[in-house]
């Protein structure tokens, strides 16, 4: 931040929009702003060592408020915005968090319910005073507060913004930087501690590997505690000097990026197939002549685009067509995505269907995959530009090393590599090798080409009762490619055979419902519909068709499925904050279900507990259908690789 003030002073840092209107800080305006915030921060008596929560949506002031708890030697913790109280509770109790910065009244609520639990919090600052004016001061000072007390402190004492910089040269790169809390798929969540070595260094390999530098325009809109926001909005635009673009709400996001029109993007493939479902609604509600028009380009473009694209050899009459196509279609669409400067994009967390990988590398949009953890800083594998494949995350990453154990599971060393679980040592040793070595806790292999292809979590591969192999994760990826499907929960460990539970995906499924005349009073009854349990069987059988084909996979076709009565969803615990399936909790919650799908019962009666956003409780009761699936005759054995056996 300080060399950025110096050296790129009156580039633009961060803007924010508001009201409509985006408003834009450079460096050495951010500069100042941290300056003041940080010595208000020690007025007030935050000393090095003390943890910091940092709560809410994408907001400069929150980024500010890392950067000068930093500048003092305490350590941020961000926190899920969208967490529950309880689950803020642990966390803030867990971490010993002294001070929280929040954004709004909704967050400070959630902090004073669960007060009683957190006996070492002793002040909530906040971002946006609207609806605070009556609450008890004792315990709360707005954001301009805190700042004021830092200006008059520099004002009134000589030497205390030149003893703020030196005790900023102080520091040592070995120092802890930041507490970052994984999802917690399989309980509570980790603090993962992670040096500003892992922090910066894992920073600057990835604007190097990209060729990112400060012209660069990103759109901050992921959660402030995961660790990709972190790396990608918070360190890489700290050495890189680019300028980090926050929207004004979630709802604004698409609407934001078109305007900023970022260079840099990262989305996990939720978003883009999000992105790509509501392309299609629309075009499915276009004129027969549009519908006709982006049809044929888009079949161009799927043929040609992504080879233009690599620099691959192209007849001219495919090339003039594509150019045509460009005009007419990829152009605006990228337009309407916001995409239409993006330099790289990266998708990572699940796998992302083929299919819609290579549709947006045919408009043109340079997007590959990464493969990374918490635990590494982010950066484990890339794709080098030109080596670009759907099934395939990449080859390491700068200055990463990796290897795989003879269980399959894929094991990495870096300079990102984390300090350890916050006061966790045992969790530590069973993940972190005295060498350096990390445990991924993920099944893959390395293929012929240098690249990491990833299966399953370990812990996940099993095997049927008939010792057939169960890889759960790559069955669910296969009947999520289909914009209609949300999500899916496939169960077989152990069992005679594979069943699956399906979310649907309201957006899509609503608008082939009011296509096809199709009436429905709430997502339970559509869900339920017949002609949705026709659509879905549909699906699972091409899935099946597919398994078929392949020879380790060929016995975890999928024999009976349901689709689930109610969205699936983190409040409730069946998803972690990161939207990953809770699959254990899942198994339990669910229990009946699971066990109406391996009796062969066509419905199952089942009440369900949901969490209402206000914390509140309530039930959901419904009839659930089960319905049996056509299964096929494997194909005949290849040279597949036995990595998924050795994972299982």
């Amino acid at each position: 931040m300080l060399q950025n003030a110096v050296t790129r002073g009156g580039r633009p840092a961060m803007r924010l929009k508001d009201l409509g209107i985006w408003q834009t800080w450079s460096w050495a305006d951010a500069m100042e702003e941290v300056r003041a915030f940080s010595i208000g921060l020690r007025v007030l008596g935050l000393a090095a060592g003390d943890k910091v929560a940092i709560i809410g949506r994408n907001r400069p002031r929150l980024y500010w408020a890392m950067c000068a708890a930093q500048a003092l030697g305490a350590v941020p913790v961000p926190v899920y915005a969208d967490s529950v109280a309880d689950e803020m509770a642990y966390v803030l109790d867990h971490a010993e968090v002294r001070l929280a910065v929040v954004q709004d009244q909704e967050q400070v609520d959630k902090v004073l319910s669960v007060g009683d639990r957190l006996s070492r919090l002793d002040l909530i600052v906040y971002d946006e005073p609207r609806g605070l004016r009556d609450y008890d001061p004792a315990r709360l000072k707005s954001f301009e507060e805190v700042q004021a007390a830092g200006r008059a402190a520099v004002a009134e004492q000589p030497g205390v913004a030149e003893a703020w910089e030196h005790g900023i040269a102080r520091g040592a790169g070995s120092d802890l930087a930041v507490i970052l809390y994984t999802s917690g798929t399989t309980g509570r969540p980790k603090g993962v501690m992670l040096s500003f070595d892992n922090v910066i260094r894992s920073a600057r390999n990835g604007n190097a590997f990209d060729q990112l530098d400060e012209s660069e325009n990103v759109v901050a809109y992921l959660p402030l505690a995961w660790v990709g926001d972190h790396i990608f909005s918070y360190a890489q635009s700290f050495t890189a000097g680019f300028c980090v673009n926050c929207p004004e709400s979630d709802a604004t996001v698409t609407d934001d990026r078109r305007e900023i029109a970022p260079t840099f993007f990262f989305a996990p493939p939720r978003v883009f197939e999000t992105l790509l479902t509501m392309i299609m609604v629309r075009m499915e509600d276009a004129g027969a002549l549009k519908r006709k028009m982006f049809d044929a380009f888009i079949a161009h473009a799927q043929r040609w685009g992504e080879k233009l694209l690599n620099g691959e050899p192209v007849p001219l009459s495919a090339r003039l067509l594509y150019w045509l196509g460009d005009i007419m279609v990829y152009a605006p669409l990228k337009n309407r995505l916001g995409m239409t400067r993006l330099k790289v994009g990266y998708t990572a967390g699940e796998a992302i269907g083929p299919e819609i990988f290579r549709f947006y590398r045919s408009l043109g949009i340079n997007l590959k995959q990464l493969y990374g953890q918490t635990e590494a800083a982010v950066y484990v594998t890339t794709q080098p530009d030109g080596e670009i494949r759907s099934d395939t995350v990449g080859k390491p990453s700068p200055e990463v090393e990796i290897k795989i154990i003879d269980s399959g599971e894929v094991l990495y060393r870096s300079p990102g590599v984390f300090l350890g679980y916050y006061k966790e040592p045992d969790k530590t040793a069973e993940t972190k090798t005295a060498d350096g070595w990390v445990h991924s806790g993920d099944a893959g292999f390395v293929d012929a080409n240098g690249h990491l292809r990833i299966i399953d979590r370990a812990k996940d591969v099993g095997k049927l009762a008939s010792g057939a192999l169960f890889a759960p994760k790559y069955i669910e990826n296969k009947l999520k490619f289909y914009p209609t499907i949300k999500e899916a929960v496939a169960f077989g460990q152990s069992r005679d055979f594979v069943t699956v539970m399906v979310n649907i995906d309201l957006v899509a499924v609503a608008s082939w419902a009011e296509r096809n005349s199709i009436v429905y009073a709430s997502y339970q009854e559509l869900a339920g519909h017949p002609q949705i349990y026709d659509m879905i069987a549909r699906h699972v059988d091409d899935v099946n068709r597919s398994l078929s084909l392949e020879p380790m996979m060929a016995a975890s076709q999928i024999k009976r499925f349901l689709v689930l009565h109610k969205e699936l969803d983190a409040d409730d615990g069946e998803l972690t904050r990161t939207q990953k399936v809770r699959r254990g909790f899942i198994a339990e919650r669910y229990a009946p279900l699971v066990e109406a799908l391996y009796a062969g019962a066509d419905v199952c009666d089942i009440t369900t507990e949901v969490t209402f956003e206000d914390g509140r409780k309530g039930a959901i009761a419904a009839r659930v259908k089960t319905r049996d699936a056509e299964t096929y005759p494997p194909a005949a054995p290849t040279n597949a690789t036995p990595a998924m056996e050795k994972a299982a």
